[in-house]
């Protein structure tokens, strides 16, 4: 027999909040499921996890170098850059106009000449014909001098001798007037002789004028003669001047005559560079200027180095300042100072324009200790080993930085290891090894 169950029926309202009960239970107890499954999970690890066992720490020694604190005089050099420059720059001028004849083989662009090699030279046709002729002016002045100081010479001879008839005349009128007082001689014969004394007296004067005008004649013409002589050492100079030769050993910097060109007085035939005198243009700062008058009052006199960077080997030369510029320089805000160099025969050739370095001697530093600029840590300290190879640390004074160095002074020892590599635990105490080289 078929037994019907009837279902139960809850309301439409019931089920839907037991739904609701049902989620919220799944949703509260699943975490703490969770949680208590990953607690006992990690209790177990944590039991079963192996023991390490803890090593003692261990103090860390740095690696350094070190240098000895030496104590002595130092002079720093200053390192510079400068421009060479020439120190005697002409332009050959002509001196007389005329075409050119001849051309040195040295005078071309960039050529080098020797002094006293010819440059070029002028036609000196004309400037000999006026030498010639001025030297015949001059002879026949010397000539006429020599006949006009011949007439003076006749003349003086002539005066003498009419002095001595003077004189005889004079005699003999004394005693004819002696003669007349005693009535021997008449009257006339006094007049006669007075007479012959006035003429030979008048013949004394002519005598004395003609030699003066004579003298005077000479003394025009040696004036003449001093003229001619100045024309003839013009021409002389001016037949010299149409060859024009180097007055110095040079470089041509440039050059503007050719044969068969005509040339005018004053025109620029050619520049030249005195190649023996080469100098270097450089800049001091203020401060760097200011250190070494200081010292010695001025810069000049102060040795220097040259070194022109051509080639595998840089070319070296010696020199020494000669003297500073006449005003501050307000581009560079500095002080221009020209050095010479000194070049010997055995120097390879330097040419003006070149750019070089400069080393410049500084300062002397007595008394100072000379480090590594790594030595030094914050402000102005640095820090040796002890005895017992950990650091110390020293006060100093920086008075002079140049390159990778500096001076210092202060309470290091004579002796004591300054530490000269950079390390990031720096400070008193820290334990150090050196490093060997």
């Amino acid at each position: 027999m078929d037994v019907q169950v009837d279902k139960v029926k809850l309301p439409v309202g019931q089920r839907s909040r037991a739904k609701i009960y049902l989620l919220w239970m799944f949703r509260t107890l699943l975490p703490l499921l969770i949680l208590t499954g990953a607690f006992f999970a990690f209790k177990y690890f944590v039991s079963t996890k192996p023991v390490v066992v803890q090593r003692q720490a261990q103090e860390k020694i740095w690696a350094v170098r070190i240098v000895p604190a030496i104590y002595s005089s130092h002079q720093p050099v200053l390192t510079l850059y400068g421009e060479t420059v020439t120190g005697r720059r002409v332009e050959m001028r002509t001196r007389v106009a005329g075409e050119v004849v001849n051309v040195g083989p040295g005078l071309r662009e960039g050529g080098e000449v020797k002094a006293g090699d010819l440059l070029f030279e002028i036609d000196k046709f004309e400037y000999q014909g006026t030498l010639d002729e001025a030297n015949a002016n001059l002879s026949e002045s010397v000539a006429k001098i020599a006949e006009l100081e011949a007439r003076a010479e006749l003349e003086r001879d002539a005066l003498g001798h009419a002095k001595e008839q003077l004189e005889l005349a004079r005699r003999d009128l004394e005693r004819a007037e002696q003669l007349v007082a005693r009535g021997t001689l008449s009257e006339k014969s006094v007049d006669d002789r007075a007479v012959i004394v006035s003429q030979r007296q008048q013949g004394v004067e002519q005598r004395e004028n003609n030699l003066q005008i004579e003298l005077s004649r000479a003394a025009q013409q040696r004036a003449v003669q001093t003229r001619l002589e100045w024309r003839v050492r013009k021409a002389e100079r001016d037949l010299a001047y149409t060859r024009t030769t180097a007055p110095f050993d040079a470089y041509v910097s440039s050059a503007g005559v050719e044969i068969g060109r005509t040339l005018g007085i004053n025109d620029v035939a050619a520049t030249l560079l005195d190649s023996q005198w080469i100098e270097v243009r450089v800049t001091l700062s203020d401060r760097q200027y200011g250190r070494i008058i200081e010292q010695d009052g001025t810069v000049a006199g102060r040795p220097v180095t040259v070194r022109w960077g051509v080639g595998a080997t840089p070319l070296e030369y010696g020199g020494k300042i000669e003297r500073v510029a006449a005003e501050v320089d307000s581009e560079s805000g500095g002080v221009e100072v020209y050095a010479r160099v000194d070049l010997t025969p055995q120097d390879r050739p330097l040419r003006a324009g070149a750019f070089v370095e400069v080393d410049v001697s500084g300062l002397v530093y007595d008394n100072v200790v000379r480090l590594p600029v790594t030595a030094i840590y914050g402000q102005e300290n640095v820090f040796v080993v002890g005895d017992d190879e950990r650091l110390e640390k020293r006060d100093v004074e920086i008075l002079r930085t140049f390159g990778g160095e500096v001076l210092v002074r202060g309470t290091l020892g004579e002796g004591e290891n300054v530490v000269v590599t950079r390390i990031s635990e720096i400070g008193e105490g820290v334990r150090v090894r050196e490093i060997t080289p």
